[in-house]
């Protein structure tokens, strides 16, 4: 068996390292074919777009060694479906001077170190061709030019000794901000007249820098950096060959793109290209088949497939290789969650924290398995996400936390049928809301709560419990766990107890048991049940005692050396509880 290529991005790297490789290359094909002079992929994250970007930079590029010397590079494509197709394409493989910069790495504090890690990265791409510096294709000027943006970490440096204030330092650092924006330009130009041969220009996670400054609070500024950075090399670059571009959102309100009319945007949404950003139904069984998995394969489906690009339905890639990957050496292994958006998940977690009743209503329903419809639009911006509940679902749907089931028209206006589009995405959802609920637990004042439970007042413990869960969302009111989980919580520093979950006391296992820390004080039992239907509650309370008293808990209790019990029968049904007593 190959191995498996989990956290690999580089395109070289699956054939060097003989890893197992799904073949994505018809997406060189298109991208000439179909493609415009720019081309923005928004897909999730973690999709394969970096691994895209990386196979058209190995198909196109005439690429040099340190010495200018072209480097052979027939080998990786070498059985590949992109070598069946026609001469005009493949006369293009290895012809082209090419720029692949990631932008995923611009995620820091503020906007002056967001902005050098970016302006590092584009350095590097000056650094990989080095070999411009002694090119006998350009003038001394140019070499010098060159030479001066790839020794800007350097200039910098020695730049940063001649400040004797802050107005200093400001001045020459929105030089410096003017200088790498037209960097990638200066570049593709020297590229082309030293090659002879336009430019591809690749850019990979482009709206990183962007959600994070926003979240960081130097949105402005970088979103002037990026505007500058594609105007010069995107809009008025004649030695542009043609340039694709990634990220998870077309985020056009603040103008990034202005004046970019050779923009073409394929999204979630689009036809064409839906293939090549996850896996299809035939890869992904072939994959299973091939590490000895295909009786997982219902499994994998009901966790990480749903995804609709286009007209083409996809799994998830990188949780499909995950599976695979834990799943080889232990094929009993339960399935999990492996795919996350960190800033997603925040997001998801501000929703919950904010929401109305509305939005808790649709959470239910989607949680649960339905759907809910929404206006669709692509022009996001992040002022709406944090204000607009449409532009957060549009958000989510968009960074595939959502699945399109069906769309209509109305008045002009495009609406879209959403639903949650597996078990793996469902699993995220109901971990925020669970977390989320958890820590506003966590800020109640139990007090009032422990107080009723030593009065042993029934009412006044039902209404507190039932006020806590009213503020819960409804998909939980099914599942048993979660009342044992979130009644267990309710306990947890109880002055002079410890509680105690699933103990064996008598002949079995108590729900929860509050052990006093002087056993001359009672312990508390309680037992859970719960009911679907709110006429068949006391029908779960006479349960709930009758196992108190046929497996004999109080007995093994007593037993232990404690003077006293004093049991709960405790009955849930959705947002209510009814509670009986019986003091031994």
């Amino acid at each position: 068996m190959k191995k498996l290529g989990v956290g690999y991005e580089n395109y070289k790297d699956f054939i060097d390292n003989d890893l197992y490789y799904v073949d994505k290359t018809l997406l060189i094909r298109d991208i000439v074919k179909k493609g415009g002079k720019v081309t923005l992929f928004t897909r999730p994250r973690r999709f394969g777009k970096t691994l895209a970007l990386s196979t058209i930079q190995t198909f196109f590029e005439e690429e040099r060694d340190e010495g200018g010397n072209a480097v052979d590079k027939g080998r990786y494509f070498t059985g590949k479906k992109v070598m069946t197709c026609d001469d005009e394409l493949l006369s293009k493989q290895g012809q082209y001077p090419v720029i692949n910069l990631s932008l995923k790495s611009g995620k820091q504090d503020d906007f002056y170190n967001s902005f050098m890690i970016l302006r590092k990265v584009v350095i590097s791409e000056f650094t990989r061709h080095i070999y411009l510096a002694d090119s006998d294709k350009l003038s001394d000027s140019e070499k010098q030019e060159f030479i001066s943006l790839e020794h800007g970490e350097i200039e910098w440096r020695e730049l940063e000794k001649s400040f004797k204030n802050d107005s200093d330092r400001q001045s020459a650092f929105r030089r410096e901000c003017g200088k790498y924006a037209v960097a990638l330009k200066t570049l593709s130009e020297l590229l082309e007249k030293h090659h002879g041969k336009k430019t591809i220009v690749l850019i990979d996670e482009y709206d990183v820098p962007l959600e994070n400054a926003y979240r960081r609070g130097f949105y402005d500024d970088m979103t002037g950096f990026i505007r500058s950075l594609f105007e010069s090399v995107l809009k008025t670059n004649n030695a542009l060959e043609f340039a694709v571009v990634t990220g998870c959102l077309r985020i056009s309100k603040e103008s990034i793109f202005t004046g970019l009319n050779n923009l073409k945007v394929n999204s979630i949404r689009d036809v064409d290209f839906g293939e090549y950003f996850g896996f299809l139904q035939q890869e992904t069984d072939e994959m299973l088949d091939n590490y000895g998995l295909a009786g997982s394969t219902e499994t994998v489906k009901e966790w990480y497939d749903g995804y609709l690009f286009g007209n083409t339905e996809v799994y998830n890639p990188w949780s499909v290789i995950k599976y695979v990957d834990d799943h080889i050496s232990d094929m009993n292994r339960l399935p999990e969650a492996y795919w996350s958006n960190t800033s997603s998940n925040s997001i998801i977690k501000e929703m919950i924290e904010r929401a109305d009743d509305s939005v808790k209503d649709e959470l239910d329903t989607l949680i649960s398995g339905g759907t809910i419809e929404k206006r669709i639009h692509e022009d996001i911006t992040y002022d709406d996400i944090d204000t607009n509940d449409d532009s957060l679902w549009n958000f989510l749907f968009f960074t595939g936390y959502m699945k399109a089931v069906s769309t209509r028209l109305d008045d002009d206006l495009t609406f879209l049928t959403m639903k949650i589009p597996n078990r793996e995405i469902r699993s995220l959802f109901k971990t925020q809301v669970k977390d989320w609920f958890d820590a506003k637990v966590k800020t109640v004042d139990l007090s009032e709560f422990h107080k009723a439970i030593l009065d042993q007042d029934t009412r006044r413990i039902e209404d507190f419990v039932s006020e806590l869960l009213s503020k819960s969302i409804s998909y939980f009111d099914n599942e048993e766990s979660f009342y044992h989980g979130f009644f267990l919580s309710l306990l947890y520093g109880m002055p002079g107890y410890k509680p105690r979950s699933n103990r064996e006391e008598g002949q079995g296992r108590p729900d929860i048991v509050l052990f006093p820390d002087r056993p001359k004080d009672p312990a508390y039992l309680f037992e859970l049940k719960t009911r679907k239907k709110f006429d068949e509650m006391d029908d779960g309370i006479k349960e709930a005692l009758a196992q108190i008293h046929d497996m004999k808990y109080e007995e093994g209790i007593l037993a232990d050396g404690y003077l006293g019990v004093v049991s709960y029968g405790i009955c849930f049904c959705k947002k209510s509880c009814i509670v009986e007593k019986f003091v031994r």
